[in-house]
């Protein structure tokens, strides 16, 4: 199958190769030359513009957008002219759901089929394929089927779920129509809000253990502004945190993926010196509690792992400061200097 596809980062060069391997043809576009050749390369059919890549694309066209969800209404807008009525724009970026439903209104006027494809893989996909959440038309993501399973990771070695051998439909394979327009990147921007909660629990886990020795020889200060600890012989303990992933992700039940890629991390640096601790979130978080709120789902450890983030980040700088400022108006307290970490 053809398959136009616009955006050549981290994913979407890696599509386009497993898409290449599978036998299909990319056309592949980028603002970035020097991507577009890398690609080319390899085996894809460059185009220098979106017009080249439009007239290089047979009817019906499929065109997949791999773009920051910032700039897709804006690609759109220069796209959906160049195309013609029963071509198929595919938006598999992090975008709004109710962004999706809005343009598939938009672009449906034009005689334009959209789907939204909410993409979990990371720089991963390309070997271990891509978990696809796909919402649009029935009859337009029946007719993507074949992108879409050669994205996806396929079975592989997981065993199967019990009498899941008696249910029809792909979600074994690793992609699933979620429904109509919106569905896809809904269920994405769930996926991404318990992503955000499960990252938080082994940071804040890890974390705990890493302050198992508080009460070695010197690790917590004796003063009138710090609580003391009481038994501090029951903290004493120097825990190989790259240990204690390993031995987690052989037969526990909090084990995941997540905790395979958070060994390697661990083991590779465990002081974790390259990083520095501060979190960005690119809005799915945000998107997943707006939707719990308006629709009274309690997400209580979805929100505080979100607004961890927003800690991370120093954005409660001035709060903290505040807090000082009232320990001294009424107690007289005087802040202690930042110890070294």
């Amino acid at each position: 199958m053809q398959l136009g596809m616009i955006g050549l980062g981290r994913m979407g060069a890696n599509m386009v190769r497993r898409l290449q391997r599978a036998g299909h043809q990319c056309v592949a576009f980028d603002r970035s030359a020097e991507s577009v050749k890398q690609v080319a390369s390899e085996g894809a059919i460059a185009a220098t513009s979106l017009d080249d890549l439009v007239k290089k694309l047979q009817r019906p066209r499929a065109v997949w957008l791999m773009v920051p969800a910032a700039v897709v209404d804006a690609t759109l807008q220069e796209l959906a002219g160049k195309l013609d009525a029963g071509d198929i724009v595919i938006d598999g970026g992090n975008s709004y759901y109710i962004d999706d439903i809005r343009r598939a209104n938009e672009l449906a006027t034009k005689g334009l089929h959209y789907v939204d494809v909410g993409t979990s893989g990371g720089v991963w996909g390309l070997e271990r394929g891509y978990c696809q959440m796909i919402g649009g038309e029935k009859q337009i993501v029946g007719h993507l089927d074949p992108i879409f399973k050669s994205l996806a990771p396929g079975r592989g070695d997981i065993s199967r779920t019990p009498g899941r051998e008696k249910v029809p439909g792909t979600a074994e394979e690793g992609y699933l129509h979620c429904g109509p327009s919106g569905a896809g990147h809904f269920v994405k921007m769930v996926h991404n809000g318990i992503e955000y909660a499960l990252m938080a629990a082994y940071a804040e886990g890890l974390n705990i253990l890493k302050h198992g020795n508080a009460g070695s020889n010197g690790a917590r200060e004796v003063d009138a502004e710090t609580t003391p600890l009481r038994n501090p012989e029951n903290y004493r303990f120097d825990f190989s945190l790259a240990d204690v992933a390993e031995v987690w992700r052989r037969g526990s039940v909090v084990a995941s993926w997540l905790l395979d890629l958070t060994a390697i991390s661990l083991l590779e640096q465990p002081s974790l010196e390259r990083f520095s601790g501060r979190v960005s979130d690119s809005g799915e978080g945000r998107w997943t509690i707006l939707a719990a709120i308006e629709s009274t789902a309690p997400a209580p450890v979805l929100t505080a792992s979100l607004f961890q983030r927003f800690v991370s980040r120093g954005e409660d700088e001035f709060a903290a400061k505040l807090l000082s400022a009232m320990r001294f108006q009424f107690g007289g307290h005087m802040e202690k200097a930042a110890s070294a970490k």
